[in-house]
């Protein structure tokens, strides 16, 4: 993906990722929006409708083996996983936290692994990782809201980084989108991390919003800072929502 070497972030969809969303792939999505539509709400951000699941996977390239790590049992939620948000969240500097699993059932469908496959390819062809496992984390977020007036935020609420390595990626691809405004796209400089957008200091690289199912964009975590603007209900009666699987990527680093 010469976008992400060259610039440091890069956009595709479903043509880019050699995915026609009909047949079998359109039901693996349909299926994945079930979950979508099910997630329960963000227990750190009460009142942001702001809802999510995540889980941790490790690949072995040696082995091309993609494998999910059993998360820890929950009396609420059956299992969670912890989550770092990292340093570079103002409003959770360093704070511990752990979310509800992706559900066992989806974790078997053939077009999220493909989505994390192809992840994973993008990455083993701009860094030297075939000697150590790779790290992901996979998060499901949905930003709902139920009525005009009411908004739906992400986190960090600003430009930002995830924290990571120089070997750190993040994915993401939009699994729904409907009857919502807002939930632009921006990527700029590292230096614009804990800026809006709007800040005359932002120096900004891109603008743009995902519209179309599997649309996505990726980004080199040390070479910029991204952030996703707030969504609201849009012109058309009943709720809407925006559905989006984001996958983090780095190096299996060490602990003894």
């Amino acid at each position: 993906m010469e976008g992400l070497r060259e610039r440091g972030f890069a956009r595709y969809g479903a043509e880019q990722l050699g995915i026609v969303p009909a047949g079998s792939a359109a039901k693996d999505l349909a299926r994945i929006r079930e979950v979508f539509a099910a997630l329960p709400p963000d227990p750190y951000a009460p009142g942001a409708n702001r809802f999510r699941r995540y889980s941790h996977a490790v690949y072995l390239p040696w082995k091309d083996e993609l494998s999910w790590i059993p998360g820890t049992p929950d009396p609420v939620h059956g299992t969670v996983t912890d989550f770092s948000q990292g340093e570079d969240d103002p409003r959770y500097p360093r704070k511990r936290r752990v979310l509800p699993d992706i559900p066992e059932a989806l974790r078997g469908n053939a077009l999220l692994l493909r989505l994390l496959r192809w992840d994973i390819e993008q990455v083993l062809s701009m860094k030297n990782l075939g000697s150590r496992p790779l790290w992901a984390g996979v998060h499901l977020i949905r930003l709902g809201v139920d009525r005009p007036g009411q908004d739906a935020v992400s986190s960090p609420n600003c430009l930002h980084q995830d924290g990571g390595s120089a070997s750190t990626f993040t994915f993401a691809h939009l699994i729904s989108r409907t009857n919502v405004t807002g939930g632009q796209n921006v990527i700029a400089t590292p230096g614009s991390a804990g800026l809006q957008p709007e800040d005359p200091w932002a120096d900004v690289h891109a603008e743009f919003t995902l519209t179309d199912p599997l649309d996505g964009y990726a980004v080199h975590d040390h070479r910029v800072s991204h952030y996703v603007g707030p969504v609201r209900a849009g012109s058309e009666p009943g709720p809407g929502e925006r559905s989006i699987l984001i996958v983090g990527l780095a190096p299996y680093v060490p602990q003894l």
